[in-house]
Formats: C-alpha cells, structure tokens, sequence
C-alpha cells in the first residue's frame, strides 16, 4: 500500500499564509481604543481638589474646603460660592459633582459615564469630587 504525502513546502506555504493573513486582519480590523478619558478627568479632579484644598477661605477656616464643611451654616453660606469656584476651575466642557458632609453641589452624576474622583479628607469629614465631560 502506497501513502500520498504532501509536500513538504506545500505544508509551509499553507501555514505561511495563514500566519500572514492573520496578522494583516489584526491590522486590518485592529483593536478597540483605550479608553483616555478616564486618566485626564482624574487629574481634573485631582487639580481641583487641591486648588480647593489650598484656597483661602472666604470668612474663616484655614482653607476654602475647610469652612465648607467646618458646619451646615458654613456650607449653606457657602455652597453658591463653591459652585462658581468649582465651575471656574474646570474646562467649560467638563461637569462636576462636589459632596460634603453637609450636602452636595453641581449636577447629579449621570449613570454609564466616564467619571474622574478625588477625595480629600478634612478635619470635618471627607470631600468627594466627581468630574464627567458633557
């Protein structure tokens, strides 16, 4: 009984143009982007926390965070400043969240978004910034 074989280099041209037509779909098809936002509205976040955290205070405290949340009445008192501090802060593009112990402001966070976060602990409770591009 006689075997039919292939040829060696038959063999090797298959698995050549295998190998080749493989990486060509790679390239050709590629691979999804990563996601880039999430860093740049980390450090948005970060730099507005710590502009914050060594802000002067507008009455008193030892910085601008500190008397938003040293009480309810501060944070009342303060809480339409805040917001326009915040506002100027930030790239016009980008909204923000800011929570204390005593409330909150800027725009609810929306669900499924892409969100940078800084925390900043003050001697009254810590303080949450949450950043998102429009």
């Amino acid at each position: 009984m006689r075997r039919a074989q292939l040829p060696l280099s038959l063999v090797e041209v298959a698995v050549g143009t295998t190998l080749i037509l493989g990486v060509a779909l790679g390239f050709a098809l590629g691979t999804p982007a990563p996601d880039r936002q999430e860093p740049q509205l980390d450090a948005y976040a970060a730099d507005t926390a710590a502009v914050l955290a060594n802000d002067a205070p507008r009455h008193d405290g030892a910085t601008r965070l500190q008397e938003v949340v040293s009480s309810q009445g501060a944070f009342d008192r303060e809480r339409d400043a805040l917001e326009r501090r915040v506002a100027r802060i930030l790239p016009a593009n980008v909204l923000f969240r800011v929570e204390t112990p005593h409330g909150t402001v800027g725009t609810p966070t929306p669900r499924r978004v892409t969100t940078g976060v800084a925390t900043v602990p003050t001697g009254y409770g810590r303080v949450r910034i949450t950043v998102w591009y429009a």
